[in-house]
């Protein structure tokens, strides 16, 4: 059976998709059951079951005029938009909307990179452009820029950035969302809104200056539904001279509190760029005894940890520090941070890493010396997108929960043990947080963690379980502070429920806001928990 818009007939439905013909061409309104595959959550939990959400149709327009038309053919039926960029979301909904029968707005055919400047040192694109499109328009023009880079390259910018994704080279730039700077947006209505100094006519510094004058809304459009980025600006790294690895491990559990304070100091005084760290016990899990020791309830003694660490002639933990800028700026900051943790850690090692000029070989970027998680992050650390992360993917997908803690040696210590405990009702599970759990992401100010469970479309009960853990997880992480940053539509009313500081202030906030400007809830009812009236109560 047809999927339907809310609260509307088969005849108006039909009405409207023929108005939205006449706006974008027939071929680019999909309405049939294949047509529409794309649009559902390839990777879902909830596959093929009444809690999945599904598409009544998509719609690709060319323009901004197209959008600010099909969002008022969408305000006069009431019909709920979905819009996506490049919907390449996976394991958070892709591009599957929080309301079935929403329309999905599939913004891909608007993939302009519309202005780069080497000397200012920005882009500004539209909402189709992926990482890869960026990185070639910079290499053809012959720029030296670098663009920061989330783990798989066909993304957007755009939707990347409004997700609060993250990358791999210096601090300022790791954070896409605070490195956007200026944004077009299409209201609830099909007006057509610039922020910062985008609002000024004429202005010159519209991705120079984000804020402009008075309050700055653009934060509101970041995992929101409050209007359609149409167009977005970028501050892009001016390429560095020279890269740099360097290996530090540790002998012993509690070292890792030190060395994290240390690394925090690197990091937030710009002398090193993103630092990826692991345990190297975590090779010791497929172990039946250290695996029983990682996941022993309340958590394994210092002592018991140290002692297989030292069985086995592992270090506890081990930070890979990268440093760009000129050569003699690189190898001065790796002989700084060698200095500083040698002697404030009795038994850490330091291990020259690479060293050469960018743009880099190859050769280089497939980083065939180094750790498999640090391989598969050369390209992101590089500005050069790739696909490689999808080597990580196993089944039919995975779910994300992120939950962010404070960059602290302490907390990690916490997190793995709390988390680890709650999830030991389900089988197989529990492992994910253990004694060699380490934060996936050391973002620029804060730790993220990450759980993610494996989707098996042919086992309704594993997914089942895999559902039940998901929001448990984002339960009792609340309930020890660690919120998750980004969530799935169907585990988004889970995590905003958990901000729920003074009887969910924040959340009537929102709505109050969703309330006066799009109060059918025509852009995305429910994205970030944020629902308008007419939804509110179903």
């Amino acid at each position: 059976m047809a999927i339907l818009p809310p609260d509307l007939s088969p005849a108006d439905f039909a009405k409207a998709l023929d108005e939205l013909r006449a706006v974008v061409g027939a071929d680019w309104v999909f309405s049939s059951e294949d047509d529409l595959g794309p649009y559902r959550d390839s990777f879902s939990p909830v596959w093929d079951t009444a809690q999945e959400r599904k598409a009544s149709a998509a719609i690709g327009p060319a323009n901004v005029e197209q959008v600010q038309a099909i969002v008022r053919i969408a305000g006069k039926y009431k019909i709920p938009l979905f819009p996506i960029s490049t919907g390449k979301n996976f394991g958070y909904g892709g591009p599957s909307p929080n309301v079935t029968g929403s329309i999905v707005l599939d913004l891909k055919r608007m993939n302009r990179v519309l202005e780069l400047d080497e000397a200012r040192a920005f882009a500004l694109v539209e909402p189709g452009v992926s990482y890869f499109d960026l990185y070639r328009a910079i290499e053809e023009k012959g720029l030296k820029l670098m663009v920061d880079c989330p783990d798989p390259g066909w993304g957007s910018p755009i939707g990347n950035s409004l997700e609060r994704g993250i990358g791999y080279t210096m601090a300022w730039f790791r954070d896409h969302f605070g490195a956007s700077c200026g944004m077009e947006v299409v209201l609830p209505n099909g007006e057509l809104m610039r922020t910062g100094m985008g609002a000024l006519p004429g202005s010159k510094s519209w991705q120079e200056y984000k804020y402009g004058f008075g309050p700055d809304p653009a934060g509101l459009f970041a995992q929101g539904n409050f209007g359609i980025v149409t167009k977005m600006g970028f501050r892009l790294y001016p390429r560095p001279d020279f890269y740099r690895t360097g290996l530090i491990t540790v002998p012993r559990r509690r070292d890792y509190v030190k060395l994290v304070d240390i690394c925090n100091y690197l990091n937030d005084s710009m002398l090193c760029g993103e630092i990826v760290h692991a345990s190297p016990l975590a090779a010791l899990m497929g172990r039946k005894d250290f695996a029983a020791l990682a996941t022993k309830a309340g958590g394994a003694s210092d002592a018991d940890l140290d002692a297989a660490a030292a069985a086995a002639g592992l270090p506890s933990w081990q930070v890979d520090l990268q440093f760009f800028g000129p050569e003699a700026t690189t190898a001065a900051n790796w002989a700084y941070a060698k200095d500083r943790i040698l002697s404030a850690i009795p038994g850490a090692k330091a291990i020259d890493g690479d060293a050469f000029p960018l743009p880099a070989t190859p050769a280089q970027l497939e980083n065939k010396t180094q750790p498999y998680r640090t391989s598969i992050r050369r390209h992101g650390a590089l500005g050069v997108p790739s696909l490689g992360i999808w080597r990580i993917v196993r089944d039919d997908g995975h779910l994300g929960f992120f939950p962010v803690l404070a960059r602290s040696g302490e907390a990690v210590f916490e997190m793995q043990r709390v988390m680890c405990d709650a999830l030991r009702e389900f089988e197989a599970l529990p492992s994910y947080f253990n004694a060699t759990t380490a934060p996936l992401h050391w973002h620029s100010f804060a730790f993220q963690m990450v759980f993610a469970p494996p989707v098996r479309r042919s086992d309704p009960d594993h997914n089942a379980m895999v559902d039940r853990a998901m929001r448990k997880a984002v339960a009792v992480a609340a309930e020890h502070g660690w919120g998750d940053y980004r969530a799935a539509p169907i585990y988004q009313d889970d995590v905003a429920n958990s901000y729920s500081f003074n009887n969910h202030a924040l959340r009537r906030f929102h709505e109050s806001l969703k309330d006066s400007i799009d109060p059918d809830g025509i852009i995305a009812p429910g994205r970030g928990g944020i629902w308008p009236k007419r939804f509110r109560k179903s």
